[in-house]
């Protein structure tokens, strides 16, 4: 699992607003990819439940809120999900279900009808608007979720 706090020469500068905007290549992203369930529980059946049990967690790790608009959640085959207009607050996640559902401040709906990520192996990327990876996650054809 990594590492929830950053510091020194890993840390990220805020433009603006709390923007992501990545600093040197080696700097982490203040916004991470913590986990991911890819499996929902029981039969892949395509109801809403089913599909919302299914999700990618996002952990901020600064203190100071981030402006995720055009942050973009993507899988190895190129389904996207790009967040509007939304602010993460400080040491705060966000859940991104594939489902259908009613946004609030920790948790988004993507609105799909099927499942997005692969169960017997994916990759989720975090990207920033420009399309840089802020960061990414891959699992194989064990278990249902995954820490990154």
């Amino acid at each position: 699992m990594k590492k929830l706090l950053v510091t020194g020469a890993a840390a990220i500068a805020a433009a603006g607003a709390g923007v992501l905007v990545a600093t040197p290549a080696e700097a982490a992203s203040p916004v991470q990819i913590y986990r991911v369930y890819y499996n929902s529980p029981g039969s892949d059946t395509g109801s809403n439940k089913s599909l919302n049990a299914e999700w990618v967690q996002l952990f901020n790790t600064s203190r100071s809120s981030k402006n995720l608009k055009g942050v973009k959640l993507r899988d190895k085959t190129g389904y996207t999900f790009t967040f509007g207009s939304f602010t993460l607050k400080g040491r705060k996640s966000v859940y991104v279900h594939t489902g259908g559902g009613s946004s609030t401040a920790t948790h988004r709906y993507w609105g799909k009808k099927w499942y997005v990520w692969n169960n017997t192996g994916d990759t989720a990327y975090l990207l920033y608007a420009s399309g840089r990876v802020a960061d990414k996650c891959s699992w194989g054809r064990t278990g249902s979720s995954k820490y990154c």
